[in-house]
Formats: structure tokens, C-alpha cells, sequence
């Protein structure tokens, strides 16, 4: 439709042009037919850079202009800049008198995202599987295709905000921008797109939105938690989305969150991943075993790539009948999350993906046994990932 209107407004405006330019050659001649030639063909692209333009705020505004209640879901174990994308777009939606409702599969035990959620009070809602949903227009964020659930191939998604590579789509909206490192950089631009001043409150108003310090504070932090502190990933917008967000940033909750304490369980795995780790050059594996702290494998491959002579590495771990999978990369040879897919691609009920620096994946069985089974050769597989070696 968008193409139609632009095709037709472009036509109108040549047709214009046409009949302007044969009285003008009549009476100013050809120099200024050229320059007026000029400046439409100028117009034309500015009006075809407008209307192709990314989804934006506005857009989004609008769209949620037609709805009563939503859903925000994030990926399996959110971590701060899924929460923080999802709290940032309830808050539209709230102020759009829309009803709001984040929701996620999986835990919030990595010491960091529960600090997120205790210290800025992110009400959100555990599920089990798709019968828990609530009801309303799905928005998934951080993410573009739902998984990590039973039932998460029936969803049908109203919207999809993501920066991830992905073929999911919405019905309604979809904004997939992979050349960003973070979702909440894409949340802090509707924010913009809207007129909001981050920290600054207005007076409550249906359709009026503001951009709350609380929100600013964890929209940073989603940014700084996915680039690794602007130094993996990090595109012009996150530098751009962080120093619109600074004015309305809270320093104490943000110190806090960014420092909280750190779980026993959590230091145990990260030993339990050096002890138990097999190296094949630079590339290392670990299987950690029996885990509860799911989040805590990804602390666990952070620490082994910092290992001396370490590029790509690899930690999982077993909780009920999951193996949980996750990989990190320093190596320009090993995309992380294209080496878990080719490893896990013959595994029954495995799935896995990812971006170059990071992946995860998962093994999931009807019984501890079964999942057993079919994480063996694991190791093998995985190394031969790395190499390149799948075919």
C-alpha cells in the first residue's frame, strides 16, 4: 500500500511538473526549467526516503491507538535488555490508556536481572506454557520468533520489536533492526519519536507520553548489558539512544543494579565450568552438570573466555529434562550463533541461535534419560562446529 501511495503521489508530482515546465519554456527558458527539474527529482527522493522509512514511534503510537490490551513477551530467561525493552513499551502503551501485561518463559536468576526487577519494581508474570498467556495482542520483544515453551508455535504475534536476524514478523507491526546491539536503543527511539524528555514527568494525559527515570535507568542498562559496555556490537544508536537517555538516568538505582551481590550457586558453576573444561587449541567446552541457576552458565562462558589463549567457548548444563547451551565468541572465524545451530541441527527437539559474539541453544526431552541421550556426542559435535568442520 505504502509503495501504491508513493507511486501515485510521484506520478502527480511529474504530471505537475510536466505541465509547469511547457509554460515555463515558453517564458524563462531552459535554465530554469533545469532547475526546477532539480529540485522536484530532490523532493522525489526525500519523499521515497519518508514514506520507506523504518517503523517509528509514531507509527507504533498509532497502532496501539486500536487496541485495549496487550501482552509483552519476552524470551526465555529475560535478561535487562529484554525487561527493560518490555517496560519501556507498556509504559506507551499504559499512557495510550491500553492495558499492558509482560509476561516470560523460563527464570530471572542471574544476579544482575533480578536486581533489574527488584530495584525498579518491574511487575512481571511467569508461564508455564501458552495457556498462560493473558489475554490481549501479543508483542514479542528481544525476539521475533516465540519459543522456549509448549504452545509457542501457535502464537500469531501482533507485533515484533527485535535486533536480532530473524524471519518472524508481526501482523500488526514489526520493527527488526539486526544492525543494532540492543533492543532498548530501538524502545529509547519510539521514546524520542514521541517527544519524551527522559526524566521529565508530564501531567497525565491519554496519549501524552513521558519517559520516566526508572524506565530511562533500565533502557540504559539494557544497553550497556547486551554491548558489553559499547565494546561488542555497539552501533551509532546505542551511543546515540545512551546520551538521550543520560539526562533521566537514577546513578544510585543504576550502580545498584549493575553491582548487586553475587550468588554462591553462581560461583560454584563458574569453578565447577574451569575444573571440568576440555580445550582443543583455542577453543574450550564445558559441561557443568546438574544445574537450578540456569543464568549462571552464561557467567560461567564469560569467565572462560577470558582465559589466556581462549577465543570461542562453549559451557552447558542439565535442569529437569533441558540442557541448557551457551557459547561465546572473540573469534572472527567462529559465529557463536551459527556454530550451536550447526551442532545442534540433527539433535531431536534441540534449537539454537544466536549472534556472532553470543548464542544459546537448548536440548529439550520428555525425560532426564531421553535428554541424556541425546546430549551424547555433544562435545564432539560442538568442536567440530567451531572448526567449521559441519556439514
Amino acid at each position: 500500500m505504502i509503495r501504491e501511495v508513493f507511486i501515485n503521489l510521484t506520478s502527480s508530482v511529474l504530471q505537475s511538473f510536466t505541465s509547469v515546465a511547457e509554460l515555463l519554456y515558453e517564458t524563462a527558458g531552459i535554465e530554469v526549467i533545469v532547475a526546477i527539474m532539480a529540485v522536484v527529482a530532490l523532493l522525489v527522493i526525500l519523499l521515497a526516503k519518508y514514506i520507506g522509512k523504518r517503523p517509528s514511534g509514531r507509527v507504533l503510537k498509532k497502532k496501539l491507538s486500536t487496541l485495549e490490551r496487550i501482552v509483552i513477551l519476552t524470551h526465555s530467561n529475560p535478561d535487562p535488555d529484554a525487561m527493560a525493552s518490555a517496560i519501556g513499551i507498556a509504559h506507551i502503551a499504559e499512557s495510550m490508556g491500553v492495558a499492558a501485561t509482560i509476561q516470560y518463559p523460563g527464570e530471572i536468576r542471574h544476579q544482575e536481572n533480578r536486581a533489574f526487577k527488584t530495584v525498579l519494581g518491574t511487575s512481571m508474570e511467569k508461564i508455564e506454557s501458552d495457556e498462560d498467556i493473558a489475554g490481549g495482542a501479543i508483542f514479542l520483544v528481544d525476539h521475533n520468533v516465540a519459543r522456549g515453551f509448549p504452545g509457542a508455535e501457535k502464537l500469531i504475534p501482533y507485533a515484533v520489536i527485535d535486533h536480532h536476524p530473524g524471519e518472524g514478523k508481526g501482523v500488526g507491526f514489526t520493527d527488526i533492526r539486526p544492525g543494532y546491539g540492543s533492543c532498548s536503543s530501538i524502545v529509547a527511539e519510539y521514546f524520542s519519536d514521541l517527544g519524551a524528555v527522559a526524566g521529565r514527568i508530564v501531567q497525565p494525559k491519554i496519549g501524552r507520553i513521558d519517559l520516566p527515570r526508572g524506565i530511562a535507568t533500565g533502557l540504559l542498562f539494557g544497553i550497556l548489558t547486551d554491548t558489553k559496555n559499547f565494546t561488542k556490537g555497539a552501533s551509532e544508536a546505542e551511543f546515540a539512544a545512551s546520551a538521550y537517555l543520560y539526562e533521566g538516568v537514577d546513578e544510585d538505582s543504576l550502580d545498584r543494579i549493575a553491582n548487586p551481590e553475587v550468588d554462591a550457586e553462581v560461583l560454584d558453576i563458574i569453578a565447577s565450568a574451569i575444573l571440568k573444561r576440555e580445550a582443543r587449541g583455542p577453543f574450550v567446552i564445558s559441561d557443568v552438570g546438574e544445574v537450578s541457576n540456569v543464568d549462571a552458565l552464561s557467567q560461567a562462558a564469560d569467565e572462560l573466555l577470558g582465559l589466556e589463549g581462549t577465543t570461542a567457548v562453549v559451557v552447558y548444563g542439565y535442569k529437569g529434562t533441558t540442557t541448557h547451551i551457551k557459547g561465546r565468541s572473540r573469534d572472527d572465524r567462529v559465529h557463536m550463533g551459527d556454530t550451536l545451530q550447526a551442532a545442534l541441527m540433527e539433535i531431536p527437539e534441540a534449537d539454537a541461535g544466536g549472534k556472532p559474539k553470543a548464542g544459546a541453544g537448548q536440548i529439550t526431552a520428555k525425560t532426564k534419560k531421553q535428554n541424556r541421550e541425546y546430549c551424547k556426542g555433544l562435545p564432539e559435535r560442538l568442536f567440530t562446529a567451531m572448526t567449521g568442520e559441519v556439514q
